[in-house]
């Protein structure tokens, strides 16, 4: 993908991501499903997951360098990325630091429209970092995952894409079962 393939997947996923995550009814949306994170705590992780990386793509790209390294490697593709990262999972990855901490929520209706607008808000601002990059920088410097190691800014881009789809059918399949 190149880098303006990512910015319209981006805005797909985001907008598909709305219109799911929308549908919840506040006590649905804060419901733990089974023993598992509620839809609301799955938006809140992945709000926690994505700024960093907008945080990273806003910086100079001579502090990623400095921080980070660059990559001597080409760019893995996103299928390989997220068998990667689904095989991770299997092997008991977690969410670790960006799991959502507990909160007890009491206002249902105007805490789920500020997670709600937490979740736009990030997804935006990535989007605006993402457009300042060349896409062929996205293959030269690198970020850290948690899981998966040192990945080039496109991979993380992936996997970003990839995550959020992932917390809607992990979400979606809870609720079937």
């Amino acid at each position: 993908m190149t880098r303006d393939d990512i910015l319209r997947k981006l805005d797909t996923i985001r907008n598909e991501s709305t219109v799911y995550w929308s549908a919840f009814d506040a006590p649905s949306f804060f419901a733990k499903l089974g023993d598992a994170w509620s839809p609301a705590e799955n938006v809140r992780h992945l709000v926690k997951s994505i700024r960093p990386v907008t945080k990273a793509l806003k910086m100079p790209r001579l502090v990623l360098w400095v921080m980070f390294g660059k990559s001597r490697r080409a760019s893995i593709g996103f299928d390989e990325l997220r068998e990667r990262y689904q095989k991770l999972l299997d092997e008991g990855g977690k969410a670790g630091r960006f799991a959502p901490s507990p909160r007890e929520e009491h206002d249902l209706q105007s805490r789920r429209a500020e997670i709600l607008a937490q979740h736009e808000e990030v997804n935006r601002a990535l989007h605006a970092a993402i457009a300042r990059w060349p896409d062929a920088a996205l293959d030269r410097y690198q970020l850290p995952h948690p899981l998966l190691g040192k990945l080039t800014v496109r991979e993380m881009l992936y996997f970003t894409l990839y995550h959020q789809l992932h917390h809607i059918n992990v979400v979606e399949r809870r609720r079937n079962s």
